[in-house]
């Protein structure tokens, strides 16, 4: 179980943040249990927090944080320690349009060398940030592929006018 804790990061539906616990102590705490080193901690929180754009949160209570940003820190508890293999369970939900976009570009950064498995309600956000897309509907799997044979099997979003 501990080598497993430290290959996989997860961020669930619901944010499992701890109300009195600062930013950069959720992410030491997971630093820990990831099984980062004690000299590398610092860097690796900064680096996060500072990507997510979180830097000035840092000494902040999680429940002073707004919807969006307790997204944005249960993202950084999955990937930190360089988690190998993601869970994202409606990574972006609560967040508004511009942090959702900024969001994304960062996951695009962040699944190098990673696997990431993420669900979602929203298709722009599967066919920016999925490599293979699966579509469920009433708990069965309906399709899955590439965004571009989605589109080539079931045509183009309702956004494109012919």
């Amino acid at each position: 179980m501990t080598e497993i804790r430290k290959f996989l990061g997860l961020c669930p539906q619901q944010n499992l943040l701890y109300n009195y616990l600062t930013v950069s102590e959720h992410l030491d705490l997971y630093c820990v249990i990831k099984g980062v080193p004690q000299n590398l901690r610092r860097q690796e929180i900064d680096n996060m927090l500072s990507a997510f754009n979180l830097l000035e949160k840092r000494d902040s209570f999680s429940k002073s944080l707004s919807g969006g940003m307790k997204r944005k820190l249960s993202i950084i508890v999955a990937l930190i320690g360089n988690s190998k293999v993601v869970i994202l369970d409606e990574p972006t939900s609560g967040m508004d349009p511009a942090s959702r976009k900024a969001t994304w570009d960062l996951l695009r950064t962040y699944k190098q060398d990673r696997t990431i498995l993420l669900t979602t309600h929203y298709m722009d956000e599967a066919d920016a940030l999925g490599d293979r897309i699966a579509i469920m509907a009433t708990g069965s799997l309906q399709c899955c592929g590439s965004s571009i044979f989605l589109k080539h099997l079931y045509g183009l979003s309702s956004f494109v006018h012919s």
